[in-house]
């Protein structure tokens, strides 16, 4: 019999197939003492099984690229915490296996992460498969992780670690279904890249049935178990027609009218690129910097390192708009050389800016690898700090850029409520704004962006979240300024509508969501946007918001 779930669609497409589930999460070892004299001998073996997990995490990476190699990177980072493994170290001079005291120095430091108001809820999943692979090593068993399949399948699991999404392969792994997991999550954002259709936070995932057919709609959210052969020939011709529209829709991002809304790509680095290009990008809205950072979490890369991969991304983009991000550490992206770590609450403690102001040299030395990256390309360069809470911020940002003699626009990243509400003041600084939905939404709502349960609260349709929104368009027309969205809500292509209708001057998103986008703009005017606009902050709720931009721009 068919039924209908609903999760969170993260990832554009339809795909239809079998179940297949994640394999089964490490057992936990036993609980033996050893001989003193057998303790050098197990913390041997437990060096010897992080630094090949650490290792493996990397070569992850560098096969994957882009967004996914910077979470891998984090993730070896992980692995080879020197407190984690001085309490492994000092769990097995008292009488504990490698594999246990692996396991109980991890538990032990989760334990921590959850007691800190569990903010870090995504580092924690990633905590969790960083040790199930050393403790799964040590044990000398296969690790859990993406089944064999010979045919295409639909993966389903409780959540996936990066390592496991960011290596997918769209031809065998039709899609993918989570029960835990938000739209800004990892595993979202690194599904979009990919290309793969996906839902998460579906509860009950784990009980559909391994081989039951199910068929993903990764724009809705909708699941549909045991469909029909009529909903999958509905699902099939309306994925075709979704087709048809991306090959006919090209050239710079405009409403039906003309209205022009250029489409950037978010990167993480050069190897963000090329798919940028390919998806006809016109410029980068969001280049995140942090992955560059990530090489060496006790040293700043140097003004050398850093000029060379500012101008690959910048010579990608002749002429066009390039907005790059200073770097964004603290909170879920610690750096041992810039970050405190005894925070009791980093998402609301010193990250982005606040980080960047405490450490000016590390600020002033970005700038200027980004100004001689510059040197001599006709690129239009602009640069925006996180994490800005108000006028005296954005001013200090600005300070800073004109000292390194910065030949650029100065901007400020509306991640805080109060960066919105107070929006016009923060223009008396800089000459533009970029909207991070990801960030505003959780501060908006005190909702995490990592935890599933929360998710509802994450949406960015969310009325609050839009009506903030059209305080900073606002705010930036009035000043004769522009205001871009740069957070995942762009990539959602009915929304686009609608943030264009609230008085966005640009979207940037994933590469893989620009077609889509562009295609749905195309199909209305800016007038039509507008009231989809008006419809959806009249709303209650994010689904009666969706619903009524739906009924506006279907014109039922």
């Amino acid at each position: 019999m068919e039924a209908t779930l609903r999760g969170v669609g993260v990832s554009h497409g339809v795909a239809i197939g079998e179940v297949r589930h994640m394999g089964t999460a490490v057992l936990e070892p036993p609980a033996k003492q050893i001989p003193a004299q057998d303790a050098k001998r197990e913390q041997g073996r437990a060096r010897q099984a992080v630094d090949a997990v650490a290792a493996d995490l990397i070569a992850r990476g560098n096969l994957a690229g882009g967004e996914a190699q910077a979470v891998l990177e984090a993730q070896a980072l992980m692995a080879q915490d020197p407190e984690l493994m001085a309490d492994v170290d000092r769990r097995v001079a008292v009488g504990s296996t490698a594999e246990r005291a692996v396991y109980d120095a991890f538990a032990a430091y989760r334990e921590l992460l959850a007691n800190a108001g569990e903010y870090l809820a995504g580092r924690v999943a990633d905590l969790d498969d960083v040790r199930n692979r050393i403790v799964a090593r040590l044990l000398g068993v296969p690790m859990p992780g993406v089944p064999d399949s010979d045919e295409p399948y639909v993966l389903v699991a409780r959540d996936l670690a990066p390592a496991d999404t960011a290596l997918l392969d769209p031809a065998l792994v039709l899609g993918f279904v989570t029960e835990e997991g938000g739209p800004t999550s990892h595993s979202a954002i690194l599904a979009r890249a990919l290309g793969v259709p996906a839902v998460v936070a579906l509860p009950g995932a784990g009980e559909l049935a391994e081989g039951t057919e199910i068929a993903v709609d990764g724009s809705t959210g909708e699941i549909f178990v045991n469909p029909t052969d009529d909903k999958k020939a509905q699902l099939v011709a309306a994925a075709a027609e979704r087709k048809a529209a991306l090959a006919a829709a090209t050239g710079p991002g405009a409403t039906a009218d003309g209205h022009k809304v250029p489409l950037l790509a978010n990167v993480g680095g050069p190897a963000d690129v090329p798919a940028a290009v390919d998806a006809g990008a016109e410029g980068v809205g969001l280049f995140r910097t942090e992955f560059l950072f990530l090489d060496d979490n006790k040293n700043a890369p140097s003004e050398e390192k850093q000029t060379e991969a500012y101008r690959q991304v910048l010579e990608a983009f002749p002429e066009g708009r390039v907005v790059v991000r200073v770097l964004d550490a603290g909170a879920d992206k610690p750096l041992e050389f810039l970050t405190p770590a005894d925070e009791p609450n980093p998402a609301l403690g010193v990250r982005g800016l606040r980080t960047l102001l405490v450490h000016p040299e590390v600020l002033r030395t970005q700038l200027a690898a980004l100004a001689r990256a510059a040197e001599g390309l006709p690129v239009y360069l602009e640069v925006m700090a996180p994490m800005v809470a108000d006028r005296s911020d954005a001013k200090a940002f600005a300070d800073a850029c004109r000292e390194a003699g910065l030949q650029a626009k100065f901007g400020a990243m509306v991640e805080i409520p109060s960066a919105a509400l107070r929006a016009r003041s923060i223009l008396q600084e800089v000459e533009f704004l970029s909207l991070g939905t990801n960030d505003l939404a959780q501060y908006t709502f005190a909702a995490d962006r990592q935890v599933g349960a929360v998710s509802r609260l994450q949406d960015p349709w969310q009325p609050a979240l839009l009506d903030l929104v059209a305080l900073s368009a606002e705010a930036a027309k009035a000043e004769g300024k522009s205001c871009g969205v740069c957070g995942e809500a762009a990539s959602d292509p009915l929304l686009a509508c609608v943030l264009t209708g609230l008085g966005v001057t640009s979207l940037s998103m994933g590469a893989a969501s620009i077609p889509y986008v562009r295609a749905t703009l195309a199909k209305y005017t800016l007038a039509q946007c507008e009231r989809a606009a008006a419809a959806a902050r009249a709303a209650d709720s994010a689904d009666d918001a969706r619903r009524a931009a739906q009924v506006v721009l279907s014109g039922e």
